[in-house]
């Protein structure tokens, strides 16, 4: 049994929140100068210009990539063989949630009620997901997630006899109804099948595969393809203002499901679905 100390993992948690916030990852800088390579509208390749200099002065002078600094979405990957010391795991998260938007300066943009709608002043807590791997590490992946695209991923509770081509239906029209809202070019997560609760998840996993890299399943590597093919020729374009560059990933996750159903849902991302990843 291994035990990690919980204000290692506050000090890690704090980091990465700062660290996602101000930092682009390697994938998505490579995906950002690739679209601005391949952007033939002059008015779409300026924005992609102007996004990639607010990302360098984000960069170089410590400021957010985005003032919407994203509710913190959590990942941990918790080894079998992990004692948690000195307190709980999840409170262990949400201090360093806490202590990195606080020390961080970042906005704080969650309410401690849905209805009541009062700030809890310091963007906790996070929204949490666990999963309980094999080993005696601790795997944490942050990903904070702005509501201008979260409020604009769908679910969708398909017949199976709709099949491969609903699918592809389902992802076109929330990109479509996202248009600009979701501040495009984008990366658009899928998930299919498991349940209601579990495509969303899927979907959301999804962003966290660096922009570029396809799923091992053959015929899922060749549905993100096209789909990426088809979200392009939208004419959305960076920033919504047109051209050829709407999406720059589109990355699909598939679970087994019920006879009867078809469940898919779509988490769209903005432009630097921002993420960041510790392993203890």
């Amino acid at each position: 049994m291994r035990e990690i100390d919980s204000k290692i993992i506050t000090e890690t948690l704090s980091e990465m929140c700062i660290e996602a916030n101000h930092y682009l990852t390697p994938d998505m800088e490579k995906a950002l100068d690739s679209a601005e390579k391949n952007e033939i509208s002059p008015l779409g390749k300026q924005v992609l210009g102007q996004l990639k200099e607010n990302l360098r002065i984000a960069g170089s002078d410590t400021i957010p990539i985005c003032q919407d600094t994203g509710m913190a979405v959590v990942f941990a990957e918790v080894g079998q063989d992990v004692h948690i010391t000195g307190g709980t795991l999840t409170d262990a998260i949400n201090e360093g949630v806490r202590k990195g938007y606080t020390e961080g300066f970042l906005r704080k943009s969650v309410v401690g009620d849905p209805l009541e709608r009062v700030n809890t002043g310091d963007n906790t807590p996070a929204v949490i997901h666990y999963d309980i791997v094999p080993g005696d590490g601790l795997k944490l992946t942050l990903a904070p997630k702005g509501f201008g695209s979260e409020n604009m991923s769908r679910i969708f509770m398909l017949k199976p006899a709709e099949g491969i081509e609903g699918v592809k239906n389902a992802v076109l029209t929330a990109v479509n109804d996202a248009g600009p809202n979701a501040c495009p070019p984008m990366v658009v997560g899928v998930g299919i099948g498991g349940t209601f609760e579990k495509a969303a998840l899927l979907s959301k996993k999804a962003l966290l595969r660096p922009a570029g890299e396809h799923s091992d399943i053959p015929y899922v590597k060749e549905l993100e393809e096209e789909l990426l093919t088809r979200i392009n020729k939208s004419g959305i374009g960076p920033g919504g203002l047109g051209g050829r560059i709407t999406a720059m990933a589109v990355n699909v996750l598939t679970y087994p499901t019920h006879i009867a159903g078809l469940p898919v849902a779509v988490n769209i991302c903005c432009h630097v679905n921002r993420h960041s990843v510790r392993e203890l």
